[in-house]
């Protein structure tokens, strides 16, 4: 049983699932501000800045991957008409729109008047519509491949983004609860024999952009069936036995039908 509250609790953290500063009240916005939402999805800057430590940190993790991108990853039905906007905005007017490519990724600048108006993060859209994910890309990859060390990089941004936008008394708990402060290799670690060998089957959380029908881990003649369901798999990125050049194999499920048949069928018409 305390294996299950572990996993889940640290399952919740690293997916956004616990209450964070995205929770709290938000200050009131100037009406010129990109959006008029009272509620906008917010991000703290500081919280933005510790992810970006963390990719410089890790960087050899992936190479080849020049700069830190965020992803706009639907939660709910975005039922806006107006194309999405983020920007950081912040104490003293501060305001810096920031440029959303069409996969919905983008990239946030170190700016030292940003961090010093106390800005935060700022989607046009209201809470919980959207969730703000780092993006690691080795360039070269077709889109149905993830690279190991990619995805372990995702996850150390992540970790360092989540302690820095929890309470310190839950990232104490967990620390004392997985033994370690890096929370990333806890999860496939081989070494790690607790709890009847639950903490080496669990395995990290990673989404696609489209429902997956299998994921498979190929390291050289090496492979290994990945868990999944529906846009989200498995990796177990605590096992060190698998490299960093280790590739996640995507299969995805076919696109629904229309109602006339075939999916992507032009619609037939009565002769």
């Amino acid at each position: 049983m305390r294996a299950l509250t572990t996993l889940a609790l640290a399952a919740s953290l690293l997916c956004g699932g616990l209450a964070s500063a995205q929770d709290k009240p938000v200050r009131e916005l100037e009406p010129v501000h990109v959006n008029a939402m009272r509620n906008p999805e917010v991000r703290k800057y500081e919280v933005i800045l510790a992810g970006l430590d963390a990719f410089e940190r890790h960087r050899q993790l992936a190479p080849a991957a020049e700069r830190l991108y965020f992803r706009l990853r639907t939660q709910s039905k975005d039922e806006s008409a107006q194309p999405l906007a983020v920007r950081l905005v912040g104490d003293g007017g501060f305001n810096m729109p920031l440029a959303i490519d069409a996969e919905r990724r983008f990239v946030v600048p170190r700016v030292a008047a940003a961090e010093e108006a106390k800005s935060e993060l700022e989607l046009n859209r209201k809470r919980r519509v959207y969730r703000t994910d780092p993006d690691i890309r080795t360039p070269g990859l077709p889109a149905h491949q993830r690279r190991l060390g990619d995805l372990r990089l995702e996850c150390k941004v992540t970790v360092a983004m989540a302690k820095a936008e929890i309470p310190t008394f839950w990232v104490m708990t967990i620390n004392t609860i997985l033994l370690r402060t890096d929370w990333c290799n806890f999860f496939g670690d081989p070494e790690d024999f607790r709890w009847e060998g639950v903490s080496k089957e669990a395995h990290f959380p990673f989404r696609s952009e489209r429902p997956l029908l299998g994921a498979v881990l190929v390291d050289g003649n090496r492979s290994a069936k990945l868990e999944v369901k529906g846009t989200t798999f498995q990796v177990p990125i605590g096992n060190d036995s698998w490299s960093d050049d280790a590739v996640v194999e995507l299969s995805y499920a076919p696109a629904p039908e229309t109602p006339t048949g075939t999916a992507g069928e032009t619609p037939r018409t009565a002769p």
